[in-house]
């Protein structure tokens, strides 16, 4: 149910007197129960009737922003109210994997109320690419709405837009970016396809950038050799971005993001290729990066985050995302920088966004593709013990090609 635009006037009150709305104000229902490795979990239903939600962020006073892939983006109350589409937001090429994706607030967002979205957006001739755009968030609408990046070349196509923006702790964003399936571009540097690109807030070009004076390469590139990213976070306490990347049949990657290198696709992936056909090896070619940790069978990665809270200090450091084909959330506990264990969380059904809320609580957005039936759901601790079980942990070497 939407709510009335009254709602959203909220957005005027001063985030110091509303961040007691981060905890919900009314009884929410329990869909689940999970006993992990380490502790136990409730998860609780926090609104329905969404329509494929991609995207969420959460706002000083506890609201959510979420983006609609069809193209709206609305605002969820811990209540489980949602407004009324927002007004000011782009027009989208709302096919296949394409459409109203992810949402990021500007780290300054308190004194600059803005808003970061990222989309695909349609071209001539039905070609399409992801682009990247900002606004101010005043009331009900997005003002002052400007686009700052636009994936080259727009090709035809519904898949592997990417779409994950990240921003750092010295004033840069990245924006991941997929392949567009169309394989070979992602090994050409003189485009954006199938990398991730580095970005000043405004869209400009940070002058360090590892292709800045290199004629045949766009100056945007961080990183490239990548397939379809649609999962990215930051480890506050090193600086670390990492992603976890869609692979074939079988080979889905987390990586460790380093300036200017080359990981590989499709020269090498750790799973094969839809007709059958292999595909060498990482270890087969020394000069592209290695994966950090592979998952075969897939997992089919979607929002992350490295988790900071304190509802889950078992989990304090430890990378979440969705886990859109497997159903569920997968959990890697990292030690140092190094992978100690991988942990998945079944919860029968498409998981495609993971947040950490105000309250340290994860919250997650369901993607089932039928309007209407997405929701959101908040995991948080029970007040049990769980069983004594190793609640599906596995070791570090569980990634192999399986």
């Amino acid at each position: 149910m939407r709510t009335s635009p009254l709602l959203l006037a909220l957005l005027a009150t001063p985030a110091a007197t509303t961040l007691a709305l981060a905890q919900p104000t009314q009884p929410q229902s329990q869909v689940e129960s999970l006993y992990t490795g380490e502790v136990a979990v409730a998860i609780l239903e926090v609104a329905t009737g969404l329509d494929t939600p991609w995207g969420m962020a959460f706002l000083p006073d506890g609201r959510m922003l979420v983006t609609e892939l069809p193209g709206d983006l609305v605002i969820v109350s811990p209540d489980g109210s949602v407004s009324e589409p927002l007004e000011g937001t782009p027009t989208v090429f709302a096919q296949g994997q394409g459409g109203l994706m992810d949402v990021a607030l500007d780290p300054d967002f308190a004194e600059n109320q803005r808003v970061y979205l990222s989309f695909a957006e349609p071209g001539e001739g039905g070609t399409a690419a992801t682009a990247l755009g900002r606004g101010r968030l005043v009331d009900n609408r997005i003002e002052e709405w400007e686009v700052i990046f636009r994936q080259e070349p727009k090709v035809e196509g519904p898949a592997h837009f990417g779409n994950r923006i990240v921003f750092d702790d010295e004033g840069h964003l990245f924006l991941a970016l997929g392949e567009r399936f169309q394989f070979g571009p992602a090994q050409d540097l003189s485009n954006t396809l199938g990398t991730v690109v580095r970005l000043n807030p405004d869209g400009s070009i940070p002058d360090d950038n590892p292709f800045v004076g290199d004629e045949s390469a766009d100056d945007a590139i961080f990183s490239y050799g990548h397939r379809n990213i649609e999962s990215a976070a930051i480890d506050r306490e090193t600086g670390q971005l990492y992603v976890v990347e869609m692979g074939p049949l079988g080979g889905d990657e987390l990586n460790a993001i380093e300036a200017g290198a080359n990981y590989g696709w499709p020269v090498v992936s750790w799973g094969i290729n839809y007709n059958g056909v292999d595909i060498p090896d990482p270890t087969e070619f020394p000069d592209f990066e290695d994966a950090t940790h592979v998952w075969s069978p897939v997992r089919s990665p979607a929002g992350m985050i490295v988790y900071t809270g304190d509802l889950f200090p078992e989990w304090q450091g430890d990378i979440l995302f969705g886990a859109l084909s497997a159903g569920g959330v997968e959990r890697v506990d990292m030690e140092g920088g190094e992978v100690a264990g991988t942990e998945f969380l079944p919860l029968n059904t498409r998981i495609r966004e993971v947040e950490q809320g105000p309250d340290g609580a994860i919250y997650l957005l369901t993607n089932v593709r039928s309007e209407g039936s997405g929701a959101v759901w908040r995991m948080e601790p029970m007040e049990v013990d769980p069983p004594e079980a190793d609640g599906g942990r596995s070791g570090p070497d569980d990634g192999g090609r399986g």
